[in-house]
């Protein structure tokens, strides 16, 4: 995904200074006779911005150095008939449909805020499904039930959890001892939740636990009450969640009304 995400950045970048629909804009710089937009210049420098970067005048010179690289390149590129070969064509037009895409967005986003309300009603809901107990587990995860059968009866004669999770078909917990750290049980697949929640402090599962990852052997090391963080803790990242399933709905309403042949 990260290779694919920052493909697209230079893809729609170059759209963006190539693009003829710039082309009635205010000149920036010429090159070669060839126009870079003013409004071209001012994107690419608040996306700059945006990222950290201070605005003062050596920004300003590096951004208009880098568009004059890029519509060199650009010039280049098309004196070899590239912008019309292979899949170059429906790249550019791709990428130019991004822009457009995040613009309609962002500006969707912007006109339908989500409400403290209603971040609020889903941070209730979430505690509560979450519940009021965490708890601190370790396991070992095998393929067969046998297998989960005999490291119970190797527990039964003492053996340590520890060196027996060293067999876990788990990669996240087998060279910690099996350990899984605090958690909800509603975190978990629902079989081992609720075998979680039958154990106490220190006793593991006498017969192996069935999931579609294998079988687990559960071990209970500590539990305490569930303290969630804050509401305005995780503000930033429900405003996002809700943001996202807003754009979800939209895509899906805007879908079922299409005609598509």
């Amino acid at each position: 995904m990260q290779k694919i995400s920052r493909l697209a950045a230079l893809i729609i970048a170059g759209a963006i200074v190539s693009a003829p629909a710039f082309a009635q804009s205010k000149t920036f710089v010429t090159v070669n006779g060839q126009a870079v937009p003013q409004s071209v210049y001012e994107a690419f420098l608040t996306e700059q911005k945006a990222q950290g970067a201070p605005d003062n005048a050596e920004l300003q010179n590096a951004v208009k150095e880098e568009l004059i690289r890029r519509e060199l390149l650009a010039q280049e590129a098309k004196k070899k008939g590239l912008d019309k070969k292979g899949t170059v064509p429906g790249q550019v037009e791709l990428a130019k449909q991004a822009v457009l895409i995040r613009a309609f967005l962002t500006d969707y986003v912007k006109d339908h805020p989500i409400s403290d309300a209603q971040l609020k009603a889903e941070y209730e809901q979430i505690k509560n499904n979450l519940g009021s107990t965490e708890y601190k587990a370790r396991h070992v995860l095998v393929e067969k039930e046998d297998d989960a059968k005999a490291i119970i009866t190797k527990l039964d004669k003492g053996e340590k959890f520890s060196e027996l999770a060293k067999q876990s078909k788990d990669p996240g917990s087998k060279d910690k001892g099996g350990e899984l750290g605090w958690s909800s049980p509603n975190a978990y697949v629902k079989p081992f939740g609720e075998a979680l929640t039958k154990l106490k402090k220190g006793e593991y599962t006498k017969t192996p636990v069935k999931s579609d990852f294998g079988y687990h052997v559960i071990q209970l090391d500590d539990s305490r009450p569930m303290t969630p963080p804050p509401f305005e803790q995780v503000k930033p990242q429900l405003q996002q969640r809700a943001s996202q399933q807003q754009v979800e709905n939209l895509v899906k309403d805007l879908r079922s009304k299409a005609k598509v042949n």
